[in-house]
């Protein structure tokens, strides 16, 4: 009979993938490491054996005792897995960027989710880093794992994944691509790779937001590089000791957009369901074309599976809102379809400018069209109304009509985009859309900045 005596037995030889077209204009070997097949649907599954064994073997964990650790999700499955197997109990520090998918799976597994702000600094108390050393010291029995320095998560993947890509490409990789947040995917497999072969190239995936592509490039840590950010599993606004630079070739950057473009792109591409560090790792990999030669074999690491972003790349809502949806946006009518139906909110020339303060401040809105019985006659905007303000005090109590501009411009519904933005000036924050039967709707510059992909 074949058959492992747990699921941990299953981790590791997951399978080597031929990329074809999501990488046509890719002149190389483009071939996938993805590691979904993995029991967490993770790479993070074979350091989270690694670093507890590790940590069993000279004392830091003790029988019966607690885990601890600040996780974007991936971690902190494989973490679960073998909690569950060897009888610890586990909390899980989580930032509150990361997807319900991936809480709602580290609770399924019995871990304890801790959910912390994002945009805090790392020495914040309140940062997942800081929490979750907090936590580590206020628990008995407990052991903060720390995969950002702990070094048996690069150990992992030297002993492991390097080892399995060299001999499914026997040993042909000339270049390794991978995302890096710990960094111990990159130094780990590049360590044993560069041992193998010192030619072989090691580029990372970088995120915008993130301090590892100029660190590299000049020693520098750049606080100004470090915002908020929505690609999940990489980039950093720390430097991690499990990125050993030396091993790295270099760094690329790929915007939030484009990871989860082409984390869609990946599924309907190739059939291949997997997460939002795929997706950069392919926008990095075309970024990076310039460096592949007909010969070469280029190997990209899949870090996790898609199931966890359907309700973040995967939904249409979510990358809509976002202005990630690739639609086709040419005319008047695509700018504003998504609010269409909202009624035009107008103001009389007869009403008063406390009126239009008041209809702005309700609504949300900087611009309003001025009417009479006769139809649009002009137009005030909240710069115009702070102008008379200023002027005079009393302006509150006057008619509209005494302090309105020049009527906002009205353009048909198959007017183009382009056609429109020409409106857009100095003097004017807005045009109309005539949609029929009388009624009209608004484009402001907000919109057509929205509309902008």
């Amino acid at each position: 009979m074949d058959f492992s005596n747990n699921i941990l037995e299953t981790i590791g030889n997951t399978p080597l993938v031929k990329l074809n077209k999501i990488v046509a204009e890719i002149d190389a070997l483009v071939l996938a490491k993805v590691e979904t097949f993995n029991p967490g649907n993770s790479v993070k599954d074979r350091m989270a054996v690694k670093m507890i064994e590790d940590a069993e073997a000279d004392g830091r964990l003790k029988p019966g005792g607690t885990i601890i650790e600040g996780t974007s999700g991936n971690t902190g499955m494989g973490l679960a897995l073998v909690a569950i197997i060897k009888g610890y109990k586990l909390i899980c520090v989580i930032s509150d960027k990361q997807s319900k998918e991936k809480m709602d799976i580290l609770r399924a597994v019995g871990a304890k989710v801790v959910v912390c702000p994002t945009d805090v600094e790392p020495t914040d108390p309140r940062s997942y880093y800081s929490v979750s050393k907090r936590l580590a010291e206020e628990t008995p029995n407990s052991w903060y794992v720390n995969q950002y320095d702990n070094l048996s998560n690069s150990l992992a993947h030297y002993e492991q994944t390097g080892p399995e890509i060299w001999k499914q490409t026997d040993g042909k990789i000339t270049h390794f691509v991978v995302g890096v947040g710990t960094g111990g995917t990159i130094s780990g497999v590049g360590k044993y790779l560069k041992e193998k072969n010192p030619n072989i190239k090691i580029w990372g995936i970088d995120t915008y937001g993130s301090v590892f592509k100029k660190y590299h490039e000049t020693g520098i840590f750049d606080e100004n590089e470090i915002y908020s950010y929505i690609t999940e599993g990489i980039g950093e606004d720390i430097l991690p000791k499990n990125v050993d630079f030396s091993l790295i070739d270099g760094f690329t950057k790929v915007t939030d957009k484009d990871a989860a473009v082409y984390t869609r792109k990946i599924a309907m591409e190739e059939a291949i369901f997997v997460g939002n560090s795929a997706g950069a790792c392919i926008k990095g990999l075309l970024q990076l074309k310039e460096h592949f030669k007909p010969d070469d074999v280029v190997v990209v690491l899949f870090h996790d599976s898609g199931s966890r972003y359907v309700g973040k790349m995967f939904n249409d809502d979510w990358m809509r809102e976002r202005g990630f949806l690739e639609e086709n946006v040419t005319k008047a009518e695509d700018v504003i379809k998504d609010h269409i139906d909202k009624e035009l909110i107008v103001v009389r020339t007869e009403e008063l400018v406390s009126h239009a303060i008041e209809r702005m401040r309700k609504y949300k809105i900087s611009q309003i069209p001025v009417v009479d019985i006769n139809g649009f006659v002009g137009s005030v905007d909240e710069t115009d109304l702070f102008r008379s303000y200023v002027a005079d005090k009393n302006v509150a109590e006057k008619p509209i009509k005494e302090v309105m501009g020049k009527p906002f411009p009205i353009v048909k519904l198959g007017t183009t985009i382009e056609e429109v933005s020409k409106l857009f000036t100095k003097e004017n924050d807005a045009v109309l859309v005539d949609l029929g039967n009388g009624k009209h709707h608004i484009i402001t510059k907000y919109d057509i900045i929205g509309s902008i992909k």
